[in-house]
């Protein structure tokens, strides 16, 4: 009797290589690993994926969902920079929990190619990026700041990976520097109100979140009047 390959056996497929790969960070797994683990045989994975590669990027947009789950649990606390903040560190923490995962989903470089799925992560610190550059908080265009963004806080992520140890004080270190560089934090000393903007959104802890973000509002309309009348 011939059994016909369902969805249900294809996301097992994943899950089984999914398994194999945070089990083993970093090394190669095994197609006939994989399918002697759901109890199918070769031809079933390849009828769902074509080859390895196939299969890799599936677990890739596996992890990727994974990933976003978690993001989109987190609530927006309306300051875009904060926003920035929390997901850089939402994305340490996320690599560090899930190395092989991790590895797959930026560690593994092909010129020219990058999984579909990497797209996701990008577009929604685009718009965080976006919503800054709208309140007049950037020194650089949005795209570019977000590039920058997420260049530095993959680099971070993967080295602590292959160290194999969190180095906090390294990740804040990094992350403060990278928002200084998009913000202009500490080049525009001519400017008080940014200044006194970004050091507000650095803190919101201090003030209390509503009033940082009340404050926040009301400095970057009194700057935008200040631009028109110059």
């Amino acid at each position: 009797m011939t059994v016909t390959p369902t969805s249900h056996t294809r996301e097992r497929l994943i899950l089984a290589a999914a398994d194999l790969i945070a089990a083993a960070p970093g090394e190669e797994f095994s197609l006939r690993a994989v399918c002697e683990t759901v109890g199918v045989k070769m031809p079933t994975l390849y009828h769902f994926f074509g080859s390895k590669q196939g299969l890799i990027d599936a677990v890739i947009k596996h992890g990727f969902d994974l990933y976003l789950g978690e993001k989109s649990s987190m609530e927006s606390s309306g300051d875009p920079i904060h926003d920035i903040r929390v997901g850089w560190d939402a994305h340490v923490a996320f690599g560090l929990a899930n190395p092989g995962f991790y590895s797959l989903m930026y560690g593994k470089v092909q010129p020219g190619y990058s999984p579909e799925a990497q797209s996701r992560p990008s577009e929604i610190l685009l718009g965080l990026t976006t919503r800054a550059a709208t309140q007049g908080r950037l020194a650089v265009p949005a795209q570019q700041a977000a590039a920058h963004i997420l260049v530095t806080n993959i680099g971070v992520t993967l080295r602590q990976i292959a160290l194999a140890a969190p180095d906090p004080t390294l990740s804040q270190a990094v992350r403060e520097g990278a928002i200084s560089a998009i913000t202009g934090a500490g080049t525009r000393a001519d400017n008080p109100i940014t200044t006194t903007i970004e050091l507000a959104a650095a803190q919101p802890d201090v003030l209390g979140r509503a009033e940082t973000q009340l404050l926040i509002e009301w400095l970057g309309g009194l700057s935008r009047a200040n631009e028109k009348r110059q």
